[in-house]
């Protein structure tokens, strides 16, 4: 009982001397991951490079269609996790890319469609209590790129009737056939998939193997996040 009460004390400590020589308000969390969530640290790392700047996507990126699923009952879970929003963040480059991603697929009738983007560490915290496998949910231990603002969740559909291409499964579909190297598919869903994938990946992002619908920006290292949409959308407002 001594033994466990001097661990725990010594151990605080040493997170408290973590943030305070970072000169940050966050405390590393219960499993040593720094997890920011003050204005005025996300500030200051977006003062010393733009490039950490979270950046609103519907406002960066005309035409693009966001279709956010845990904003709705239409996921895994069954539940809300998110409030009501029409938009979603990422970091800049990353937006900065989807961008152009969004103008090449233009030209040929197509369009990207976004599911999930940004991701509050609390929420990962709360998908990991519901399915604790980390091909599918992030560890919370390491956090995700979703909360990073670095991952995102999407396909494509026709500009002319917003359906989306055949990928051969659906969103957060839990079995191989949404592993990346999966083959047993339709010729137009293989098609679908490679158009996706060759496209994310000349344009910077990195493919997640057990889903086809996930990317992640492959460049950088970007702090955890633990921000709400409606903070986030104060400061990109306030950074404009």
């Amino acid at each position: 009982m001594i033994r466990h009460f001097i661990f725990n004390f010594c151990f605080h400590i040493l997170l408290l001397n973590v943030a305070m020589s970072l000169n940050c308000d966050s405390l590393p969390n219960s499993y040593g991951l720094l997890v920011l969530n003050q204005n005025a640290e996300l500030a200051k790392e977006v003062k010393s490079s733009e490039t950490n700047a979270m950046v609103d996507i519907r406002k960066t990126i005309p035409g693009i269609f966001i279709d956010i699923k845990y904003a709705t009952t239409d996921n895994f879970t069954h539940v809300k996790l998110y409030p009501p929003i029409t938009t979603t963040f990422m970091r800049a480059p990353a937006v900065n890319a989807l961008k152009k991603i969004q103008e090449e697929l233009g030209k040929q009738g197509l369009c990207l469609k976004i599911w999930d983007a940004y991701r509050p560490y609390s929420i990962t915290e709360k998908m990991w209590d519901l399915i604790k496998d980390d091909r599918y949910v992030a560890d919370p231990k390491k956090g995700s790129g979703h909360n990073r603002g670095i991952a995102v969740d999407l396909t494509i559909i026709r500009i002319k009737d917003q359906s989306e291409l055949d990928m051969g499964t659906g969103y957060d579909n839990f079995t191989d056939s949404a592993h990346q190297d999966y083959k047993n598919l339709s010729e137009t869903a293989l098609k679908n998939r490679e158009l996706l994938r060759s496209t994310m990946l000349a344009n910077g992002f990195k493919i997640f193997e057990t889903e086809w619908w996930h990317y992640f920006w492959g460049e950088g290292n970007f702090s955890a996040l633990d921000f709400s949409f409606d903070e986030l959308n104060k400061m990109a407002k306030k950074n404009h």
